[in-house]
């Protein structure tokens, strides 16, 4: 299924705004729903193939949604709290899942075809929902069962990933998706990196994976159809370094 249209929420984020510069760079059309476009990348809102809509993701009407979302092949998600104390523990607690709830349910509404594509930039901290994680030792799986009862963000980026993988499925005729998993994100330009089918570090010895790289993949999740057929309905996790041989 070739891309025509990606919706993009995020896309003033760190991660968010890689992602829309090589979907640009790529040329593809892009629309993003964004609060504030001036907080955009530099040139961004010059490109041709970039609408912006400025909105509260979460205030839009259900019509406005679903007449945003019509149209894009795939709806890429790089939602995430703000690394503050209002960030983390103000409102919206809930914010990537009730995202990643309302542009599902609109895909549904206004999709007739063939499914649209939902990538989701996740956290290596999820859990794979109902499978095993075998690098989750006893005092990982304790230190984040704890952050997930106090830290928000925490709680909402696995509510996320449970939503997609219990409620949406991977067999919906309207919605297929990913949720990528990055490690400890860094600057850094775009270089070899590594997907994995599972975990490949434990909490207290985390690796690194640059935020352009994490783009990179969710740009080719968006772009080649290989790609996304290998990892449709999973939860990769992305690392700097080479796959192993």
């Amino acid at each position: 299924m070739p891309t025509h249209q990606v919706l993009l929420v995020g896309g003033t984020g760190r991660t968010g705004g890689r992602v829309l510069m090589q979907l640009l760079d790529r040329g593809v059309r892009v629309r993003a729903i964004v609060r504030s476009a001036r907080r955009l990348p530099a040139g961004a809102q010059e490109n041709p193939n970039l609408d912006v809509v400025e909105a509260d993701l979460l205030g839009l009407g259900e019509e406005d949604l679903q007449r945003h979302v019509h149209g894009c092949d795939t709806v890429i998600s790089c939602l995430g709290h703000v690394i503050s104390f209002k960030g983390v523990f103000g409102p919206p607690n809930d914010l990537v899942t009730r995202a990643t709830m309302r542009l599902s349910r609109a895909l549904e509404a206004s999709r007739s075809d063939e499914p649209a594509r939902f990538i989701l930039m996740s956290s290596v901290s999820v859990n794979h929902p109902g499978a095993s994680e075998p690098r989750r030792g006893l005092l990982d799986r304790g230190v984040l069962w704890l952050l997930r009862g106090l830290i928000p963000p925490a709680r909402d980026n696995q509510r996320a990933a449970d939503f997609l993988h219990d409620e949406v499925g991977t067999a919906s005729p309207f919605v297929r998706w990913v949720a990528v998993r990055p490690d400890t994100l860094r600057e850094g330009e775009t270089t070899k990196y590594a997907v994995h089918d599972a975990l490949v570090n434990r909490l207290f010895k985390p690796g690194s994976t640059n935020m352009a790289n994490v783009a990179h993949f969710m740009c080719e999740l968006a772009t080649d159809q290989g790609t996304w057929d290998t990892w449709t309905g999973k939860l990769p996790v992305i690392v700097n370094g080479e796959s192993p041989r």
